[in-house]
């Protein structure tokens, strides 16, 4: 435990000893098509979760989460979020029973559906924890940390979330027995815009359908399938190639898809329609989908004005950031 002098009261008070932050994240390509293997590309955006942690002379764990939120959503993901930071505390093999922990989450990063919250936090309370004990716990390692986290909000993630969230960047990502895990490289953060839909989405649902729809229509949904791996491949070349309308037409394709595999909502087409209608080089949902967040692709400080102020226009809130954001971006 560590302390510092309050100059002010002239005591010695608690020190926070353990900090860390987690990105949030969009993803570009292949969300729900990337659990079966199908390759996706992510990207860390520049908003992030802050965890803080300090130890208590109680044996009980208090999380106190400031983080601002689409309403009911903290306390939608309540039981979720004590589920995650378990299966965190278990992984890392830190108990609780002698001396307890306080750990305060706050960032810039929206608590919100399809933006990575919930694993910015996980990998934000893992940093912060591996801060506090001295740990020492390399990339990779929080990664895997983050993963278990995610296991209570999303039953069988991916892991596309807080691969993201710990390493930055823009990403290409295989699930498998080893992840696939690559780097594509653009030569500057790209504009983007999120429009929230307001609705609190329950990933593991959407999940879990798209599994059962995939078990009736095989046929049907491997052809979908395809198409996705294709787009994917199409997609990286664009990126290296700097072609960012290509970028955006084969994200209008791969909504398609995601609309045909029935995971978008009423909400989600119309801010998609939106963000197209006023420039966007294109639109599509992000994340699991039924709810929660889109993402439109708007290249240059002026369209991410114009396609921001449209859906605000629409009484939707809208988060304007990039994509590309190494760590330590903003």
């Amino acid at each position: 435990m560590v302390f510092q002098h309050d100059k002010s009261k002239n005591r010695y008070v608690m020190k926070m000893t353990g900090e860390g932050i987690g990105f949030g994240k969009a993803i570009l390509f292949n969300e729900h098509f990337v659990v079966y293997g199908v390759p996706a590309i992510v990207s860390a955006i520049g908003k992030y979760t802050v965890a803080k942690i300090e130890s208590l002379d109680i044996p009980e764990v208090k999380l106190e989460d400031n983080r601002d939120a689409t309403p009911k959503y903290k306390e939608e993901k309540l039981q979720q979020q004590k589920d995650s930071l378990n299966r965190i505390l278990k992984a890392m093999n830190i108990e609780t029973s002698k001396h307890g922990l306080k750990i305060e989450l706050s960032g810039n990063l929206y608590a919100a559906s399809g933006i990575g919250a919930s694993a910015a936090s996980c990998v934000a309370i893992a940093k912060a924890l591996s801060e506090h004990f001295n740990l020492n716990l390399s990339d990779d390692e929080i990664n895997d940390i983050a993963f278990e986290g995610e296991k209570g909000y999303h039953g069988t993630p991916s892991g596309i979330d807080n691969t993201a969230s710990t390493f930055g960047g823009l990403i290409w990502f295989e699930k498998g027995g080893n992840n696939v895990i690559e780097r594509i490289t653009l030569p500057s953060s790209i504009e983007i815009v999120i429009g929230n839909t307001g609705k609190v989405a329950d990933t593991a649902a959407a999940v879990a359908g798209v599994k059962e729809r995939k078990e009736k229509y095989p046929d049907r949904y491997n052809d979908i399938f395809e198409r996705a791996k294709n787009i994917a491949f199409i997609a990286r070349r664009a990126f290296n190639d700097e072609d960012f309308e290509e970028v955006g037409k084969l994200m209008n394709e791969n909504h398609k898809l995601l609309q045909q595999i029935e995971v978008s909502s009423r909400e989600l087409d119309f801010l998609v329609d939106v963000a197209r209608e006023n420039g966007a080089f294109g639109a599509k949902l992000t994340g699991g989908g039924l709810g929660g967040n889109m993402i439109a692709l708007t290249p240059g400080k002026d369209l991410q004005e114009r396609v921001a102020n449209a859906i605000e226009k629409e009484g939707f809130q809208v988060l304007a950031t990039s994509i590309g954001v190494s760590r330590g971006g903003t």
